[in-house]
């Protein structure tokens, strides 16, 4: 494993805290045979932290704190690990990047951004980039389409026409999701039948258990609270996996 570089997230202007893994980072320590005052002299010493104390270290373990962005990257560096092994699943851009130990100006340099417009994506989640760009990022960062969708900010737009498609005709909506969604139509009308049909098959089984409309709307509501995330579930059988698992550049 290669150790982290101490300077790898510098250049991030903020302290936003990425989601921590606490039983990693604790079972990681306690592989090395550390303990928490070890850990706390390495970060103090050798990446720069004189304020971590061994009380922080059982904070973040326990998980009543978690460490900012620079206490990760030292962390890691310290228990002999990348920071992704001690962060939970990635949510925004810059979990992304952090999880790769890259700073923001090698994602700029390898997108095709100035680093000042990058990190303002990051801060705003906000991507802007060509289909060109889009590509290399996702290359960069190993972005599965899921987290390509997301970290580009096109979840909420997914999830309105999801919940159209569902609630009225399908097939309306094949090519509007594609806008979104780089996927090849039968992979998407395979996904968008199977959505509706589990919709309105729900909505009809629980009006048929006599609970009346107001037990079915909540069933339904709850349905298309979650629509993304079940169309995405569509989306993980074997004739669909192959294209789910990332985003190259000739799929965006």
């Amino acid at each position: 494993m290669r150790r982290p570089s101490p300077h790898a997230s510098e250049s991030s202007p903020t302290t936003t805290t990425p989601p921590f893994d606490a039983a990693a980072a604790r079972r990681l320590r306690v592989a090395l045979g550390m303990t928490p005052e070890h850990v706390a002299h390495g970060m103090r010493v050798s990446y720069g932290h004189p304020h971590v104390s061994p009380d922080h270290v059982i904070a973040w373990e326990r998980g009543i704190t978690a460490p900012t962005n620079s206490e990760l990257t030292a962390l890691a560096g310290v228990l002999w690990c990348s920071p992704a092994e001690l962060i939970g699943r990635p949510r925004t851009l810059r979990e992304h990047r952090i999880a790769r130990c890259l700073a923001p100006e090698d994602v700029a340099r390898a997108v095709g951004h100035d680093v000042h417009s990058y990190l303002r994506m990051e801060e705003t989640d906000s991507w802007r980039g060509t289909d060109r760009q889009s590509a290399a990022l996702a290359d960069l960062l190993g972005l599965r389409l899921p987290d390509f969708v997301a970290v580009t900010g096109r979840n909420a737009k997914l999830g309105e026409l999801l919940r159209s498609a569902v609630t009225t005709r399908w097939q309306a909506y094949v090519r509007p999701v594609a806008k979104v969604v780089p996927l090849d139509r039968p992979f998407l009308e395979g996904a968008l039948q199977a959505l509706h049909e589990d919709y309105q098959g729900h909505m009809a089984a629980t009006l048929s258990w006599g609970g009346g409309g107001s037990d079915a709307g909540d069933a339904g509501q709850e349905f298309l609270d979650r629509i993304v995330e079940h169309f995405w579930a569509k989306l993980q059988d074997d004739t669909a996996r192959e294209g789910v698992q990332g985003v190259s550049s000739g799929g965006v």
